[in-house]
């Protein structure tokens, strides 16, 4: 991987959610391999959260803070995903106003598109969790 330092979601099940392969400033690329347990019925149809989460991770890194947290997600699934099937999730934040960024994640299988979508992440002064019951 290359360098800066992931400084985010450090406990995240890489199997749930996908293991980086490139992190640069402000972009990233999180590859998964999609397994049985992830399936929604016997066809193999892979639930569409787990496909989320794999573009949410990437969205996570490419702002890369310790305290970014998704507040909003415009999502499209363009195409089914099944069971075995490696993706592949590349996320760029585009606009950055304050402590919001916004930024465009697309998850491809063999380089055709499955999923597309913008996601706005808040990068709050505190972690979100700081202080709450």
């Amino acid at each position: 991987m290359n360098e800066p330092t992931i400084n985010t979601h450090l406990r995240i099940d890489r199997r749930l959610c996908g293991a980086p392969i490139k992190l640069d400033e402000g972009a990233s690329t999180v590859e998964m391999t999609l397994t049985d347990e992830m399936r929604a019925d016997d066809s193999g149809l892979v639930h569409g959260g787990f496909i989320f989460g794999l573009a949410d991770y990437a969205a996570m890194l490419a702002v890369n803070h310790p305290n970014v947290v998704l507040g909003k997600a415009d999502v499209v699934f363009l195409k089914p995903a099944r069971s075995g099937e490696r993706l592949r999730a590349e996320a760029r934040v585009g606009a950055s106003e304050g402590g919001k960024r916004t930024v465009a994640v697309d998850v491809y299988r063999n380089g055709e598109r499955v999923f597309t979508g913008t996601m706005i992440c808040a990068v709050p002064e505190r972690h979100v969790l700081e202080g709450a019951p």
